[in-house]
């Protein structure tokens, strides 16, 4: 019986209070205090956990984390006042008198302390964590959040939500991940709460005492990460909740959807205009018109009569298909997939057993309960319609799970792997458990294909199983750079594969923003336009010849970027970091770059310093960081640590590379499965200090990459000593390059003369083609190519072992 006492206090802050007792633990520290039982868990030199409930067992979430601890060295000391557990990278130190832990370098820098007074407390059901504000902190990620780069005087809620036309600092949006990295003078740390309920991080708004983290019920239960740079810390992270899985290479080319194309005249007409006017695509989308009445599982048979002979018609001319999925089942009799998710107890229910019917596109609907194992087989098994049709990838919406009303009842049921739990505990990872049905799905039907699917909601662990885009936002500048700002928090978070509807979804884009939009985008992981119903057409070639040509340019500059592309991939899915990479990663203690004028700017493929601006502007400032900078289309250097105007009309995207840097272009393809010319360009940037390339390839669709079917060799750049080493490839897959083009910009007339006569002597190996001494001006009009403007090129095989240039 709960007293009236107990009643109060609910009402009141309940702090954990003293330690009572605590035991060793192989895997680091348990006990009680006054109010709560915890664990804290050695997970790795890098990562502690740390978990607190007033239960008399924890409660974890059974979905983001998928490593157990590792066998990791720590020490653990005692005293009358304190515990202290030390790892090599971590010194934890938890005080008795009252429950607070403080946690620091090796070096005995103070990295982030729980407020002593409140720590781990609760209100009632809700349980936060309160940890002091240090000087001059700053806060990133938090994953798909507006507002910007750094977060601090600011807070934000976890809560999956269907938001049509977002404003630019609206929240929450569609997807929740409870991550974030604090940033110090000269160190960093990061903090995942892993607990599924609507949580709130306050980074200091309204209060200068405290920030926190809290959810509505469950555990306390969070990871603390610390290392020498941001970049290990987002690795830290992504080893404890996955990290992206090689996508098919279609999935990197350009991918047209509307809302929506129909009927299949239309959809064959679109594929053939983009051949026609040598616009390089690989995707085209069918969105909810497809289906019959939104049944999803079925085609409208007036629309699509025959879509499997309409797909191989797409197929044929270099097009994948990718079809939308919404969760909702219409409730109607003789509907196959409703009667069988009723005779197989599927669905969601009410507490009474009834099922819970929501309204979406078809009407009354049931939905698939996604947190049951039964449930994902289950959907998989339907996706044979689809996959039988030609179906190449899927697109999960709608799995908030949004209804019409959005306000979804939160004494719902969903099993949750078997616990049964309310709604207000399952809905931030229902999302992220209907795009693991659709991957499973996609590779149930056809396990030697790669899966592609595409979600709106998701949460921490979200990067395994899908790619995300940030939904439906509107066709406006702000939008267009509130999306880059997304994309960028995304990564930071752990999602690398993320992107925007270019050209906004809602409202109509200017021909100016237009073209703005698809060169920015041209530099995203995600590259994607999309509109909805009843809009002017937004098909690249539907903004009259200049926007057409600049769109043009800037796809194909992206499909020349395929194999850095691709090795970008490769290189994310060991690391877990961003393809698109906030200046915070690798500048995090640079004040500049947190700047509103610049706090859009980041790296591509870790190469490109992308520099987004509005539309509207034609000329610019950009800040530069430590290091010397090229600008990409005529060379032109500028030092680091500055601040630069740059002219940008609209066929100029202002983008940098950095000094030192080695990146890999091909020939133009129209689609990424048709055959380039066999070289591959090799461009190397004089500068200083050291720089290494992984070139990755193999076949793009199967797993047999996953059995060592690759092609994979490191390219060493040694900009201060002049010296280029290639290792011996690894794999078993065969290049699809027969030779290398060497570009090397911006050596001086004694470096050109020693590399010239080392060609020389290597004539059997090297074809010497050229020397340029001077660059062509940039194009008055709207031609930004790529070209060629190095000092010196030449050609050798790529099948060569291990070799070295000295130049």
């Amino acid at each position: 019986m709960i007293t009236s006492t107990q009643i109060k206090h609910s009402n009141q802050n309940q702090q954990a209070g003293n330690i009572q007792f605590w035991n060793r633990e192989p895997w680091g520290i348990s006990g009680s205090t006054e109010a709560a039982i915890f664990k804290i868990t050695i997970y790795d030199a890098d990562t502690i956990r740390v978990q607190f409930t007033r239960e008399e067992n924890f409660s974890p979430n059974p979905y983001s984390v998928i490593i157990h601890p590792s066998q990791t060295t720590f020490v653990i000391e005692e005293d009358s006042e304190k515990i202290k557990v030390k790892t090599d990278k971590i010194e934890a130190i938890i005080y008795k008198f009252p429950f607070h832990i403080k946690f620091f370098d090796v070096n005995g820098n103070l990295l982030n302390e729980d407020d002593e007074a409140f720590s781990v407390s609760w209100l009632g059901t809700e349980v936060s964590n309160y940890k002091k504000l240090q000087p001059n902190e700053k806060f990133i990620g938090l994953g798909e959040k507006t507002g910007n780069l750094n977060r601090a005087g600011n807070a934000y809620t976890n809560w999956n939500t269907d938001y049509f036309a977002y404003g630019v600092g609206d929240d929450p949006l569609y997807m929740s991940i409870p991550f974030y990295i604090g940033v110090l003078d000269s160190k960093a740390y990061g903090i995942f709460f892993d607990n599924t309920h609507k949580s709130v991080f306050n980074f200091g708004a309204s209060n200068r005492r405290f920030m926190y983290y809290s959810a509505d019920d469950g555990d306390m239960d969070y990871y603390f990460f610390h290392d020498d740079s941001v970049g290990k810390i987002i690795s830290a992270y992504t080893r404890l909740t996955g990290k992206m899985e090689m996508p098919p290479m279609w999935a990197l080319g350009y991918q047209q959807c509307r809302y929506s194309y129909y009927p299949e005249s239309e959809v064959l007409n679109l594929a053939q205009t983009f051949r026609e006017k040598d616009m390089p695509a690989d995707v085209i989308y069918l969105d909810i018109h497809h289906m019959e009445k939104y049944k999803v599982f079925t085609f409208d048979g007036e629309k699509f009569p025959d879509p499997q002979s309409m797909i191989k018609k797409l197929k044929e001319r270099g097009f994948k298909v990718v079809v939308i999925m919404d969760p909702g089942i219409k409730t109607e009799l003789g509907y196959e997939p409703y009667e069988d998710g009723i005779d197989k107890n599927l669905f969601v229910k009410f507490p009474d057993g009834k099922v819970y019917e929501g309204q979406v596109w078809p009407g009354w609907c049931a939905f698939p309960d996604f947190t049951k194992e039964e449930t994902r087989t289950w959907w998989g098994e339907k996706m044979k319609f689809y996959k039988d049709a030609g179906v190449d990838g899927y697109w999960t919406d709608m799995n908030e799970p949004a209804s019409w009303g959005q306000f979804t009842p939160n004494l719902i049921n969903f099993d949750y792997e078997g616990e049964q739990v309310s709604h207000r505990k399952a809905r931030n990872i229902y999302g992220m458990q209907m795009a693991r049905a659709a991957k499973e799905g996609s590779e149930m039907q056809a396990p030697e294909e790669r899966a592609f699917v595409l979600t709106r909601s998701g949460f921490s662990g979200i990067q395994r199983y899908a790619a995300a885009w940030t939904g439906d936002n509107v066709s406006s500048d702000e939008h267009m750079l509130a999306g880059v700002r997304l994309v960028n928090s995304l990564g930071l978070s752990g999602v690398a594969f993320s992107g925007y509807d270019v050209g906004g979804f809602a409202g109509e884009a200017s021909k100016a923003l237009f073209a703005r939009w698809m060169s920015i985008a041209a530099f995203a992981p995600f590259y994607r336009a999309h509109s909805m119903i009843n809009t002017c057409d937004s098909e690249p070639w539907s903004f009259g010849e200049e926007v057409e040509e600049i769109s043009r340019n800037y796809m194909k500059m992206r499909y020349q970027l395929l194999p850095t592309l691709y090795s970008a991939f490769y290189k994310s899915s060991l690391d877990g970091l961003p393809i698109s990479k906030s200046l915070a990663v690798d500048y995090p203690f640079d004040t500049k770059i947190y700047d509103g004028a610049y706090q859009n700017q980041y790296l591509f493929c870790d190469t490109f310093l992308v520099a987004p601006l509005e539309s509207t502007k034609m000329i610019n400032k950009v800040y530069l960081p430590e290091g010397n900078w090229y600008y990409l289309y005529n060379d032109h250097q500028s030092q680091g640590n500055a601040e630069i105007y740059v002219d940008t009309p609209l066929s100029y995207l202002p983008v940098f590379v950095k000094a030192g840097a080695v990146f890999s272009m091909q020939s133009i393809v129209p689609y990424t499965d048709a055959k380039h010319d066999g070289v591959l360009h090799l461009h190397i940037y004089n500068g200083s200090g050291e720089q290494t390339f992984i070139h990755y390839e193999d076949d793009g669709k199967s797993q047999a990459h996953k059995s060592g079917h690759f092609y994979k060799r490191s390219i060493r750049w040694k900009a201060d000593q002049k010296t280029l080493t290639f290792s011996s490839p690894e794999g078993a897959y065969e290049s699809q390059f027969k030779s290398i083009k060497l570009h090397i910009h911006d050596l001086n007339s004694q470096e050109i003369e020693v590399l010239n006569q080392h060609i020389k002597a290597e004539k059997e190996n090297f074809a010497f083609l050229g020397r340029l001494t001077e660059f062509d001006p940039l194009p008055d009009h709207y031609h930004p190519y790529f070209e060629v403007k190095d000092l010196i090129h030449f050609t050798f095989p790529h099948h060569q072992q291990e070799f070295v240039i000295q130049f």
